[in-house]
């Protein structure tokens, strides 16, 4: 191995390709490589906000309570191939274990070091590369039926206080002089300035993928089969087609990182949390801002010719195809929030978030390795705390240390035994 072999980082996606651009502008050779083009996974199908306020994990205190009722609810954001289930149960029980306000806290508190500041971090990232045009400025608003209903939340959004966020709270009257499009089933709104969203996710991680090329990065779509260790270092990245040498190896590949961490000696409990999305072509209204539907758990984002509807839970594991049923609950929760809405046509898309059982990021250096980083499982949160992401995972492999502790993301707590 030598300095002037690439460093080599594995996923394409906004994590992926933001942990290239940040190496690349410290003046390091890199290499990217996954078996899809660039933002064609997760980073495609999200919703598409730069959602500095989601410091809130999924498993909120209460959660094992209420999950057996949900996923027998018709009118749940939540949903479950009961054949997978089997398979489910291992991770499902560490996963449910966090479910309290103690861990709830804690991960709170881990996840307020990478996500706010969102747009800021994506603007940085894409300045001079000719992605900016995808970035919007915005509020992001969360919308309840009642106040009773926003303040059944205020454990949440006390640890979003507690993270800096800040909200304006508007009644039925000012929320409908903010935007007049929604229901009136809709009494009650909170506010967040300073968010953002992006206009067309996927188009934004291949234009940005595309100025690394232009500036000398390497990009090869293939699967990566193995790595070559010797001592404290990975020397060589083996894919189905070679064999490239490597200075530093980054592993930023969502979901499908596990098999590639069990060779960095690290047994992640890594599940996939399957995300739907409808897009409404050319709609006769749009929101003025992205906005949480509180009560279905899904975002309605406006991008570029079209409304898209996203989120939901779904477990089911890789192979499975999509359900039809989130699609459902997505169409039939948006018309009633915008019973005017209309659309020329959809598009549907199913994909999978990368999610550890305890919702943070497996971020920094693998055990016993002194070249070799990780930065996936980011749950909920991959578009929004990506650019962080790879400016964190640059400044490792530069000797930088971050100026907050990295303990909480530290791989080394899912070493293998």
């Amino acid at each position: 191995m030598s300095s002037a072999d690439p460093i080599i980082v594995v996923g394409a996606g906004i994590v992926g390709v933001s942990t290239a651009i940040w190496l690349q502008r410290d003046g390091h050779k890199v290499t990217i490589i996954d078996r899809l083009p660039p933002g064609e996974g997760t980073s495609f199908g999200n919703g598409g906000v730069l959602a500095s306020c989601a410091v809130v994990p999924v498993t909120g205190p209460g959660l094992i309570t209420k999950a057996p009722k949900m996923v027998v609810d018709p009118e749940s954001p939540l949903f479950l191939r009961w054949s997978y289930l089997p398979r489910l149960l291992p991770w499902l029980t560490r996963y449910l274990m966090n479910a309290n306000k103690r861990d709830t806290k804690r991960i709170a508190e881990a996840l307020s070091y990478v996500v706010p500041g969102s747009l800021e971090e994506h603007q940085q990232l894409a300045e001079g590369t000719g992605a900016e045009h995808w970035i919007a400025p915005s509020d992001y608003l969360y919308l309840y039926g009642d106040r009773a209903a926003f303040d059944g939340e205020a454990f949440s959004w006390g640890l979003r206080r507690e993270a800096g966020i800040t909200w304006d709270e508007f009644d039925r009257s000012a929320f409908s002089d903010y935007d007049p499009i929604f229901d009136e089933s809709v009494g009650f709104a909170v506010k967040m300035g300073d968010h953002g969203h992006i206009r067309d996710p996927g188009q934004y991680v291949k234009d940005l993928a595309a100025h690394f090329v232009n500036e000398g990065g390497t990009l090869l779509q293939t699967s990566v089969e193995d790595v070559d260790r010797h001592g404290d270092e990975i020397t060589a990245v083996v894919t189905s087609d070679s064999t490239l040498d490597c200075s530093s190896f980054v592993l930023c590949g969502g979901v499908w990182s596990g098999p590639l961490a069990k060779k960095l000696g690290l047994a992640v409990p890594l599940e996939t949390e399957r995300g739907y999305h409808i897009e409404l072509y050319e709609p006769n209204i749009m929101p003025r801002a992205p906005v949480m539907i509180a009560s279905g758990k899904f975002v309605a984002t406006p991008m570029e010719g079209r409304l898209r509807l996203a989120g939901i839970v779904e477990f089911g594991g890789l192979n499975a195809p999509p359900s039809e049923k989130p699609f459902e609950f997505l169409l039939r929760h948006i018309k009633r929030a915008i019973p005017n809405l209309t659309w020329e046509r959809e598009e549907r898309w199913m994909g999978h978030r990368p999610a550890p059982t305890d919702s943070i990021p497996v971020m920094g250096f693998a055990p016993g390795l002194k070249n070799a980083v990780t930065g996936f499982g980011h749950h909920h949160i991959g578009l929004t705390a990506g650019p962080k992401t790879g400016r964190i995972l640059a400044d490792l492999i530069a000797g930088r240390r971050p100026n907050f502790d990295l303990a909480p993301f530290d791989p080394a707590r899912f070493a293998a035994e």
